[in-house]
């Protein structure tokens, strides 16, 4: 049995399944997959997915396919929508309702991935870690200002003279990210990870 989740990068394509595998597999008594599916950018996850997702739950052993996005980036929300609720909200009922299937499901990370490498500053280099204070507590606030990897980004330069480099580091920092921790700071990817697993079958899940 597998999940299926659609992302819009190399990066969330390199490192979901281990992060949510992570998270969810010890809850069950029978581990899951998880397939991952990149799409070119969000503009094709969103017109690709009502179709692709009923592909994929054609499969009897998809649980289910829950499609990614990074709430930073994307421009299909309403013009008159400015918060990151208000864009969340509108986002995951437009998407969800794209796909008629109870097996499906759509999230954002608010406002990109990296906001919950922010959860577990630890996991940084010391000299990146020491410039991030107060950024940490509650990381799906690092906004549409200064999103989290245009942050980290700048404070690799500052801190270590280079760039954060998404694909390297990023795939790095993932692997030494603690799945609770993450649940526990960043509402988003709590949602989620609920939504996985609520999807497993009652016989599956400890």
């Amino acid at each position: 049995m597998k999940f299926v989740i659609f992302c819009e990068g190399f990066t969330e394509r390199a490192v979901m399944a281990d992060l949510l595998g992570r998270w969810l597999n010890p809850r069950l008594k029978q581990r899951v997959g998880f397939k991952r599916v990149r799409f070119d950018g969000w503009a094709q996850l969103v017109q690709d997915t009502p179709v692709k997702a009923l592909m994929h739950l054609a499969d009897d052993d998809v649980l289910g396919v829950i499609s990614l996005l990074d709430l930073y980036g994307p421009t299909f929300y309403p013009k008159h929508l400015a918060t990151a609720a208000d864009r969340q909200k509108w986002g995951i009922d437009h998407m969800r309702g794209k796909v008629e299937s109870t097996k499906y499901r759509h999230h954002f990370a608010v406002h990109e991935v990296e906001a919950w490498l922010l959860s577990q500053p630890g996991i940084l280099p010391p000299a990146v870690t020491k410039k991030l204070p107060g950024k940490s507590a509650q990381p799906e606030t690092v906004n549409f200002d200064e999103p989290p990897a245009k942050l980290l980004n700048k404070l690799y330069r500052e801190a270590l003279g280079k760039d954060y480099k998404k694909v390297v580091e990023g795939n790095k920092l993932f692997g030494k990210l603690n799945p609770d921790l993450v649940y526990q700071k960043c509402p988003a990817f709590k949602a989620l990870a609920d939504d996985l697993l609520e999807l497993c079958p009652p016989a599956i899940k400890l």
